[in-house]
């Protein structure tokens, strides 16, 4: 490695994105590539071998170890490494989920190149980049409106109540699609969609959500 080169890791399971990524940081003067990792878990085995990048781009959905879950985890234990996430996911809740536990900057996966350079630079001089996503998703949260990271408070449909109450019981998310009348297509929507909403990770967050909501008891 380039000793006056910025390092950065990615971690994104989707590959060709990742590798585009990965190009792009390449051709960015004063930046490198160290490495690249699948998922979570990936990331905090290669950083355990020795390989301890400046700067993180790091992906929300993703298989074994979210971007939630990794962004904790090192908040606990590698707060010095900068975190930039990288999603899809505009949702006020992740943006503020995400800044709330230590992230640098929160960029959208169809960002200008130009803003990804502005963004590791920023990052790396300053300890920090807001573009306008951050700022307006802050700024309702700061003024005062609702915490979206208070997942009580999300108003739920109907089929919603419906879905979280089948969640609770034994029942396979095929059983449950059967029960509701739905295809097993539209069951994994609804379960993809709280999930993100309610900032939620498993069946096991849902079932304990529930609870809380008092949509079901245990006997």
């Amino acid at each position: 490695m380039n000793p006056h080169k910025t390092t950065v890791a990615l971690v994104d399971d989707h590959v060709l994105l990742r590798n585009g990524l990965a190009s792009l940081v390449n051709s960015f003067k004063g930046f490198e590539v160290l490495f690249e990792a699948d998922h979570g878990k990936d990331l905090i085995q290669q950083l355990q071998d020795g390989d301890i990048p400046d700067i993180i781009l790091l992906d929300i959905f993703m298989p074994e170890m979210n971007g939630f879950e990794t962004l904790a985890w090192l908040k606990a234990n590698m707060p010095d490494i900068k975190v930039i996430m990288v999603s899809m996911n505009d949702d006020d809740s992740a943006v503020v989920r995400c800044i709330k536990d230590n992230a640098r900057a929160y960029l959208l996966k169809d960002s200008k190149p130009e803003d990804f350079f502005l963004a590791l630079t920023d990052v790396r001089d300053n300890g920090f980049f807001l573009n306008q996503l951050v700022n307006s998703k802050m700024f309702k949260f700061l003024r005062g409106e609702r915490d979206p990271t208070d997942n009580l408070a999300y108003p739920l449909t109907e089929k919603e109540e419906e879905f979280i109450k089948l969640a609770c019981t034994d029942l396979t998310y095929k059983k449950i699609a059967e029960q509701m009348k739905l295809s097993p297509r539209t069951i994994d929507g609804y379960r993809e969609d709280l999930f993100r909403k309610l900032n939620l990770v498993s069946r096991v967050g849902l079932v304990i959500y529930a609870i809380k909501r008092g949509l079901f008891k245990v006997e």
